[in-house]
Parts: structure tokens; sequence; C-alpha cells
């Protein structure tokens, strides 16, 4: 298998460390090697945090800007913070809500780079299930309906199954099937 770089970013408290968890394990259930970095922020509620999941035969741990295949945003201004992270035709998935995505000033750059934007209101399916602590996963159920990674969506959810605490795997999986139900026509 080819390598897959992800990265994931965030502010602190949005479950960005949950989020490359699933990705994580789901790939390791599969038996393809892994490597991840939880590169800064992880201490402040409402900092930047950013994570690298590099799947596949990798010798490091961190993804080089430039390279990432997939970007995984959950506050649409750590995601133009995080761009220059993509290769080009990267795949960038936004928690984005009601706004164009991307911004005006920052389309010249993605048309260049040949980068594939896709954006859902992922806090707000989340609320709309009383659980607004779980847009990470609106936003990864999102992601998986594209498969535009080695892991599938019922990868995924199987593996939610195993990491969430018994009291929230059912809020869990509803608002994960909320993302992906969301993106499928």
């Amino acid at each position: 298998m080819e390598k897959i770089d992800f990265v994931l970013s965030g502010l602190g408290g949005q479950g960005i460390l949950f989020m490359t968890k699933i990705l994580a394990q789901s790939a390791v259930n599969k038996g393809l090697k892994i490597l991840v970095a939880e590169t800064h922020g992880m201490a402040q509620r409402g900092g930047s945090v950013v994570s690298h999941l590099r799947v596949g035969d990798v010798k490091g741990s961190l993804v080089r800007a430039g390279s990432a295949h997939i970007l995984l945003a959950l506050d649409e201004n750590e995601a133009y913070r995080n761009i220059p992270f993509l290769a080009r035709g990267g795949r960038l998935y936004a928690n984005a809500p009601g706004n164009p995505f991307p911004r005006e000033e920052v389309r010249p750059y993605v048309e260049e780079m040949g980068i594939v934007c896709r954006a859902t209101s992922a806090l707000r399916m989340a609320a709309e299930l009383s659980a607004p602590m779980s847009a990470n996963l609106a936003l990864l159920g999102f992601f998986s309906a594209f498969q535009d990674g080695p892991i599938s969506h019922d990868e995924l959810k199987e593996t939610i199954v195993r990491v969430s605490p018994d009291r929230f795997r059912e809020t869990n999986l509803k608002v994960f099937q909320k993302g992906f139900e969301k993106a499928v026509p």
C-alpha cells in the first residue's frame, strides 16, 4: 500500500485527538502501519491543535508541508492555517458553517493546487442531536462518505463502537451517521 498522510486540525476541546485515535485504530485494525504525531496545543483548551497521522510504510511521524493527502479541520480558520500541508490534488474536509467555502481570497491557491474542498456544518449536526461536543464525529462521518482514504465508513464505525465509552456510544454513532448521510446524495 502506498502511504496516505492526514493532518487533523482544530481548537483545543474539539476532539482532534479522539478523531485521530479513531482513524489510527481503524488503520491498525485493518493491518496497516501507522505513525502519529500530536504536534502542539493539546494542553490549552481553545488553542490550536494539530495532529499528524501517516498510514503506510513511512519513516517519520510528521507530515511535511505540501505532502498531506487529506486535511480534516474542525474549525474554518484552522483549515486555512493548515492548508499549506496539502499536496497538489489534496482533499480538505472542513467544519465551515453557512459561508461560501473556501473564502474568496483562498480560492486562487486552492484552484492552482487542485485541492478539492468539501465543507459541512458538523457542529450544527452534532447540536441537532444534543451532542455539540461530538462535531468531530459528524465531520468524520461526512469524510467517510467520500471514500478518500484507506479506511471505509464501516471500518470507522466499528472502531467508534470499540473505543467510545459505553455512555456515549449510541450518541457517537448517531452523530457519525448523520455526518455520513449529509454527504450522501
